[in-house]
């Protein structure tokens, strides 16, 4: 990873979100797609403009799209795109939605973007050196007691009845101030030091990879249900703390 890699994800970003702002609050098309989620001409276009600068300029590297699935597969470097996360909060005039662009390295997320292309937020986070938002460094708060701590997630729907049972275990041992809604921007507000526990399961590589990056190079950290650090092959079910010392408070918690 260099810093023309930073450059690049910082224009995809730029990209999307010139595709992103004229559709907000605005007139586009919608649909279903297999899994039922929707899809809206943002998500689309916003990805279709990154992947033409990614093959463009990088021919040999893979990229993995929500959208359009794919490309270079067994390339060691991968770029995970996420035009939308949080389709629905767009479709809803909600500017809590966000771009997610991240750069795997063997498995390995190194480099993360969180774009608001409508506020005009940008977190950035590099393996081994601190994050930025808007080019500022940014920092997680620190919590003395797992029950000092706020904590989010996207929404109960998400969760199965065992992993609602987890996350209700999580929160009823925090500060019991849960905040519903955000996706990725929860992300962005603990890196940011105003959250301190985003706690989701059932998430794919394009939900999670830039994430990573963005909370640990914050002074956070993120790892699966069991405390695993989050690879290409982790199971989906993800805990972003801002306070690293409450991990094992947060595992006994969720059972």
């Amino acid at each position: 990873m260099t810093n023309k890699d930073a450059a690049l994800a910082s224009r995809l970003a730029d990209a999307a979100g010139a595709a992103i702002r004229p559709l907000f609050r605005g007139a586009w098309e919608q649909e279903r797609k297999d899994d039922a989620s929707p899809v809206t001409e943002a998500d689309r276009a916003a990805e279709a403009a990154m992947r033409a600068i990614i093959e463009a300029e990088c021919p040999d590297d893979g990229i993995i799209g929500e959208e359009y699935g794919t490309r270079n597969e067994g390339a060691g470097r991968q770029w995970v795109l996420d035009p939308i996360d949080g389709t629905i909060s767009f479709m809803a005039g909600r500017p809590i939605f966000g771009t997610l662009i991240a750069l795997v390295q063997d498995g390995w997320p190194v480099l993360g973007v969180i774009d608001q292309p409508i506020a005009g937020e940008r977190w950035v986070g590099r393996i081994g050196e601190g994050t930025t938002f808007n080019g500022k460094p940014v920092s997680t708060r620190s919590v003395k007691e797992l029950s000092d701590a706020t904590i989010a997630s996207s929404g109960p729907q998400y969760f199965t009845d065992d992993a609602a049972g987890a996350f209700m275990s999580l929160a009823a041992q925090s500060s019991q101030i849960v905040v519903w809604g955000g996706d990725c921007y929860n992300y962005g507000l603990l890196a940011s030091g105003h959250l301190d526990v985003v706690c989701e399961a059932g998430l794919k590589l394009h939900d999670y990879a830039a994430l990573v990056p963005v909370v640990e190079g914050a002074g956070g950290m993120m790892s699966d249900w069991q405390g695993n650090p989050l690879d290409a092959n982790s199971d989906g079910s993800v805990l972003a703390l801002g306070e690293p010392a409450r991990l094992e408070e947060a595992l006994e918690a969720m059972g």
